[in-house]
């Protein structure tokens, strides 16, 4: 058994509730391997923002759980040399069984999401209990999910996109215990998240629900997944340099601004990292063929990562200087 506090970490508890009162929304950023790791400390550090370090299971089978606890250990230690003191946590994102989610716990991540959403109603409370209560003994904090997000990242796959039913949520969360919740009001996940024609606007999210949400739940943590803004930059540079992304768009940056001022305390943000990185290294491979040396790939990658992550943190989701 390893404890997170062991490492540093801290679960979402205060994050979340400092998030609410300050109307700002943390980032809940993935990675899958050292660079991802190394931009999202360094631009968390830079800004004075606080951090979710989000790790799926299929990022957990791609660089393996071992390393990860040492990454992680290896990020606090970063944090530290800097002179700085941002609160970090480590959260297994959209855990499909109580069995992963207990054998992070065991690893040392400081909050799980057990996703219980594509279940009946009843089965996912019950399954979302089973973990509250195992990973409260740890003093690890859980994030449960009602409502249905479509599109497809990592291991995450469905076709339509399922509201939260507000009507649900006080119940949810009396009979499980959860920490947080994620909800779906109009995000998904991916690259390709809309299907917007010529001339026409990116659907506006259900703010609706999620006020509706507010009033049932007050001052509980909402969570929204699925965030990313799909960058036209970035696919603009991707498919610039031999890329094929046509009509990806994803969420207005203003929109998520707005839900960050609500009860939302922490956004998702995935799909805007790997956009960024792909960006950049095809732009390497393109202007300089001869180039084989990772770290000239790599390099560039990570700088762009930072610089999109410390946008991210200061003109989207307001946790600049919030650490």
């Amino acid at each position: 058994m390893h404890s997170y506090k062991d490492l540093g970490l801290v679960n979402t508890r205060d994050m979340y509730s400092k998030a609410i009162g300050g109307k700002y929304g943390i980032p809940g950023y993935n990675f899958n391997n050292m660079e991802q790791l190394q931009a999202i400390i360094t631009a968390c550090i830079e800004t004075n923002s606080p951090v979710v370090l989000q790790v799926s299971s299929g990022a957990r089978k791609y660089a393996n759980q071992i390393l990860l606890r040492h990454m992680a250990h290896g990020a606090m230690d970063i944090i530290k040399d800097a002179g700085s003191n941002i609160p970090v946590a480590l959260h297994l994102d959209h855990g499909d069984s109580y069995e992963l989610c207990v054998s992070c716990v065991e690893s040392g991540f400081s909050s799980v999401m057990i996703d219980g959403s594509g279940l009946s109603f009843e089965d996912n409370i019950a399954l979302t209990k089973k973990v509250v209560e195992y990973a409260h003994k740890h003093d690890v904090t859980v994030e449960g999910e009602l409502g249905v997000l479509a599109g497809i990242e990592d291991e995450v796959s469905h076709e339509e996109t399922h509201y939260t039913k507000p009507e649900e949520v006080e119940e949810f969360v009396g009979k499980t215990g959860v920490d947080s919740l994620a909800i779906s009001i109009g995000t998904s996940h991916g690259a390709y998240k809309f299907k917007v024609g010529p001339g026409e606007e990116v659907p506006p999210l259900r703010f609706d629900i999620l006020h509706e949400v507010e009033k049932r739940l007050p001052g509980f943590s909402i969570v929204l997944h699925g965030a990313s803004s799909v960058m036209p930059e970035y696919v603009e540079m991707i498919n610039k340099y031999g890329g094929k992304m046509e009509n990806a768009v994803g969420v207005p940056e203003d929109q998520l601004r707005k839900a960050a001022e609500s009860a939302v305390c922490k956004i998702n943000i995935d799909s805007d990292g790997r956009l960024a990185m792909t960006a950049k290294i095809r732009e390497v491979f393109v202007t300089s063929p001869k180039e084989f040396d990772p770290r000239k790939y790599l390099g560039p990658a990570r700088d762009e990562l930072i610089k999109m992550y410390k946008h991210k943190n200061e003109n989207v989701l307001g946790s600049a200087g919030k650490a």
